[in-house]
């Protein structure tokens, strides 16, 4: 089908749902939490690798490390099985199952479990004929059913994947989904892989009609083990800014896709430069790394009170970036409640440290104001910085310095943060 008659076809299914497809009160902030998919994958040789294998005894691990290390607390609060959960086969009535072996004890034993210790339970489904990892699908007649089968075993998110299916299917599914999960009364997550699979950018993808249908969504590819691919995800996400940074907002987010902090492919300036970068575009914050050994240091990147503090602002505005320097610094900032904003300062130099200076007036920042600024790593905390001050940050290689900025003084008019372009393209928080 021609992308101009797809558009059309999401646009009529859209305009067709009912006027509470997405406000179900849910994902006000990003969700946070634990998923398996990028450190555990399709493992499910639980004979050999019984320690690491797709089990209920794995998400029973997961959720004590997240209830009892101080996870939990700061908002992390979500259990998510990925792909490979299921049995080969539905049943006889035609529901998906678990694995008999693996889950022996069934998904409702889990949730409660789950439950039982403050979190929440996520659940994977992919709107095809087989799931991606080959197990049984939801095909557009399953749609009703797996939704009612997801709400009895008190499932609270739900993931659905679009391998297998056709634009159309999709087209027709991603919507009859949301009305589904809303049909059966539980408050129930809705992350979408539609956009992924439509080339994440319109005139394929509608994101205003997306954030009509699904709570959150996965625009672009699966993450790997690497910081070649987590800058390949930076690139698209900010290259596509001025496209992709509206759609956001309190119940509707981007999904660049999970925090890989702790698992092996990022050093330690790499993890704290994910982190951050996470944080400024307002994603979920879905780790996938083993808790049960994970290091002090990936831990402490994880659970910094003041950047947990920042994605989860109430105004859910995705950040910009603002500055791409021709020696690789890169400077992004998200407008926050009360008139604050963090500044993360980014490098993609692979050399050394670098010093950069800029003042808050080149930023884009509103004259003759004042703002106590705290380090969001160090915690360091510097006060009465004015927007006409320079100053310099020493950037390590790969490696980013976070600001958050509260005004102590700003100028005689009130202080709003819009959405607006800077003439030179740039993000410019502004006064009205």
């Amino acid at each position: 089908m021609e992308a101009a008659g797809l558009s059309g076809l999401v646009l009529a299914l859209a305009l067709a749902l009912p006027s509470v497809a997405l406000e179900n009160g849910l994902a006000r902030t990003p969700p946070m939490g634990w998923m398996s998919w990028e450190r555990f994958r399709c493992n499910v040789d639980c004979q050999a690798d019984p320690r690491n294998c797709i089990s209920e005894q794995l998400f029973f691990e997961m959720a004590d490390r997240l209830a009892e290390d101080g996870w939990r607390e700061l908002g992390y609060e979500y259990i998510n099985l990925d792909d490979c959960w299921a049995a080969k086969q539905r049943d006889v009535a035609g529901q998906l199952v678990p694995d008999p072996k693996r889950f022996p004890r069934g998904i409702k034993a889990l949730a409660d479990y789950v439950h039982a210790r403050g979190l929440k339970l996520g659940i994977y489904g992919d709107l095809g004929i087989f799931t991606c990892g080959g197990y049984p699908g939801t095909m557009l007649e399953n749609v009703k059913q797996d939704a009612q089968t997801f709400a009895a075993w008190g499932v609270d998110m739900l993931k659905l994947d679009g391998c297998y299916s056709s634009a159309e299917e999709q087209a027709k599914g991603y919507p009859e989904m949301a009305r589904a999960l809303n049909a059966t009364g539980r408050p129930i997550v809705y992350s979408c892989s539609w956009p992924a699979y439509q080339g994440g950018l319109p005139p394929q993808v509608n994101y205003t009609i997306l954030a009509e249908i699904c709570n959150l969504w996965r625009n672009y590819d699966d993450i790997q083990d690497s910081w070649d691919s987590v800058l390949s995800i930076v690139d698209w996400f900010f290259t596509n800014q001025d496209v992709l940074q509206p759609a956001a907002g309190p119940g509707h987010w981007n999904d660049p896709d999970m925090l890989i902090i702790g698992n092996f492919g990022l050093s330690y300036e790499q993890s704290r430069s994910q982190m951050a970068l996470w944080t400024v575009m307002a994603s979920p914050l879905l780790m996938s790394t083993d808790l049960r050994t994970i290091s002090p240091e990936a831990k402490e990147i994880l659970q910094n009170r003041l950047m947990i503090q920042i994605n989860q602002d109430p105004l859910g505005i995705q950040g910009r970036r603002i500055v791409k320097e021709k020696y690789n610094i890169e400077v992004f900032v998200r407008p926050l409640a009360q008139a604050a904003s963090a500044l993360v300062f980014f490098s993609r130099r692979t050399d050394m440290p670098f010093r950069y200076t800029t003042s808050l007036a080149k930023l884009h920042f509103p004259e003759d104001a004042v703002y106590e600024v705290q380090d969001v790593y160090v915690g360091k905390i510097i006060g009465d910085l004015k927007t006409a001050d320079n100053f310099s940050v020493v950037i390590n290689p790969s490696g980013v310095v976070m600001w958050y900025l509260h005004p102590k003084t700003l100028p005689v008019q009130p202080w709003h943060v819009v959405r607006q372009q800077a003439p030179g393209g740039g993000y410019r928080p502004a006064l009205l």
